[in-house]
């Protein structure tokens, strides 16, 4: 069954994901590029938030794990590896690309162990790291294994730069696990484009049917003059041909091999439709980036193309193949997967790309969580929820708020805390969106959480107000949140209170808050249709 899993993909791809399972892997890590990504949410209105989540920090720092992972490369990889991780440490140094190596080099190992000895890895970087990565996957997967570097020009070149060219590519590493790779050659064909040929195509392809359709004629003769048995006569000339007489002949009736004037010999039209297309080379210009205004844009910072990932996958996997993506953030390689009849794996270690996720599935297959594929890591009883809360408590906060689908509101780490952890949106009146606002508390509650509540509400001009607690309400606060009294919706003719305490345990048990009709959180992703035909699934 599809998987998605929640945790650090180094202490997954070795507790869970059995060696020599994965036919495809495909990692988009950080860059290491210093850079904050953030999870972008449009408001009720359609615009982009100015309230955003840091995602992940993609920055990196030599510290006590640094060091500690380094030494457990040198105590327990292969010696090319540990020399060659050695070599980096002399001439790097300790320093933040150091610890980005070592926190790559660790986890390519346990992506070598995975992978099948048929399987294939696609690395995703740019070039800020890329001739270091290359040099580590040459060590891990072999120098002879390496089958392609491929450039993506991510963006078309902007004249900002003026000291130095416009960066607007991406690398992608391609590596095998060995020379029995999987690998389908006749996806690499791309279609032609009959208004933008190459010059030899469209010199040889000169002639044109009534109906416009291009073509070019071909020769029949066989180039071996020795095959008695392909020796006959057919429209008044005797040669060796390619064909039998019959499939000559058949050929003929279907209008597909003609004769310019009697007395010549046939040829052969062969349409430019019919080919298999133009091969694809290791630079990829014809993939546009996901813009603004694109109909797959989720507003995740890192989000790639659907079509990048279909070219990779169908190149490299066959139905029924399990693909991998270690760092899945919003899912795209999942989705992919799923739209290609691939198994997938997906983990990420944040909650806001796993719940982006799980509506993103959704909304495209109508795939539920636990009923059509395993969400693995999320707390699933109050003691895993009181686990989390003392790991991160920002990861319980915002699975606290997956739970009632709620949109995380600020970044804590980086400002001031203001009451608010979420938000609900909901439709009540025509053409006006209204909202709830969310606070969680994973430590001890008391009656003062209510009245902070209740104030946020009132300085927000809010019409309800949710806690999320990790602990039971007492009775002084239940009693304090009843005398908020009561949002009246005259739309849906019913009160709903205005201050709600839910416990963790109430969620998991399948209780939600009181409210009109939410409005998603989220972009919601464009739904593929799905139908069966013969025996097959045809998206």
């Amino acid at each position: 069954m599809n998987q998605l899993y929640f945790g650090d993909n180094l202490d997954i791809l070795r507790g869970h994901i059995q060696d020599n399972s994965v036919d495809l892997i495909y990692l988009d890590p950080p860059f290491n590029s210093k850079a904050d990504y953030n999870i972008l949410f449009k408001e009720s209105t359609g615009e982009q938030s100015k309230a955003q989540i840091t995602a992940f920090e993609d920055s990196w720092h030599w510290n006590e794990e640094a060091e500690r992972t380094f030494h457990e490369i040198v105590e327990t990889a292969p010696a090319n590896v540990v020399e060659m991780m050695r070599a980096f440490r002399q001439f790097i140094g300790q320093n933040d690309m150091m610890a980005y190596l070592v926190m790559m080099c660790v986890r390519l190992i346990e992506l070598r162990n995975v992978l099948k000895d048929t399987g294939s890895i696609y690395l995703h970087c740019d070039p800020t790291a890329s001739h270091y990565l290359k040099i580590i996957l040459d060590r891990v997967f072999g120098v002879q294994n390496f089958r392609n570097e491929i450039i993506w020009m991510r963006v078309p070149s902007k004249s900002l730069m003026k000291r130095r060219l416009p960066s607007n590519h991406d690398v992608v590493f391609l590596y095998s696990k060995s020379e029995g790779y999987k690998w389908n050659h006749e996806s690499i064909f791309q279609p032609y484009d009959e208004n933008n040929l190459d010059q030899k195509i469209a010199d040889k392809y000169t002639h044109y049917d009534p109906d416009g359709r291009r073509y070019r004629l071909d020769n029949l003769i066989n180039p071996n003059s020795n095959r008695p048995n392909l020796t006959y006569e057919f429209l008044g000339v005797t040669k060796v041909w390619r064909w039998t007489k019959e499939r000559m002949q058949a050929a003929y009736d279907a209008g597909l091999v003609i004769q310019s004037r009697p007395g010549t010999v046939p040829a052969f039209k062969r349409y430019l439709d019919e080919q298999r297309g133009k091969p694809l080379g290791d630079v990829w210009t014809d993939i546009p980036p996901i813009n603004s205004q694109a109909a797959e844009r989720l507003g995740y910072p890192t989000q790639k193309p659907e079509a990048l990932l279909e070219r990779i996958i169908r190149a490299s996997s066959n139905e029924g193949d399990v693909v991998l993506d270690p760092f899945c953030g919003c899912g795209t390689a999942v989705t992919v997967s799923q739209r290609l009849n691939r198994t997938w794996i997906g983990i990420d270690v944040t909650h806001l790309a796993i719940n982006l996720i799980k509506g993103r599935l959704k909304d495209m297959f109508k795939l539920e969580p636990k009923k059509d594929y395993q969400v693995i890591g999320e707390p699933e009883d109050l003691e895993g929820a009181k686990e989390l809360a003392s790991q991160n408590r920002y990861q319980f906060q915002w699975w606290s708020l997956s739970l009632i689908n709620a949109r995380p509101y600020g970044d804590k780490k980086k400002g001031a805390d203001t009451g608010i952890d979420g938000f609900l949106y909901f439709q009540d009146e025509k053409d006006k969106v209204k909202k709830a606002i969310v606070s969680v508390k994973s430590g001890h509650v008391q009656v003062k959480d209510i009245r902070e509540l209740g104030n946020v509400i009132d300085r927000e001009g809010s019409e309800i107000g949710i806690l999320i607690t990790l602990e039971a309400a007492s009775k002084p606060m239940v009693t304090e949140a009843v005398t908020k009294g009561y949002y009246k919706s005259l739309t849906w003719k019913k009160d709903y209170p205005k201050i709600q305490i839910l416990t963790i345990e109430d969620l998991l048990e399948g209780k939600q808050p009181k409210l009109p009709p939410t409005v998603s959180a989220y972009k919601q992703a464009k739904k593929v249709e799905v139908q069966q035909e013969q025996g097959e699934l045809v998206y």
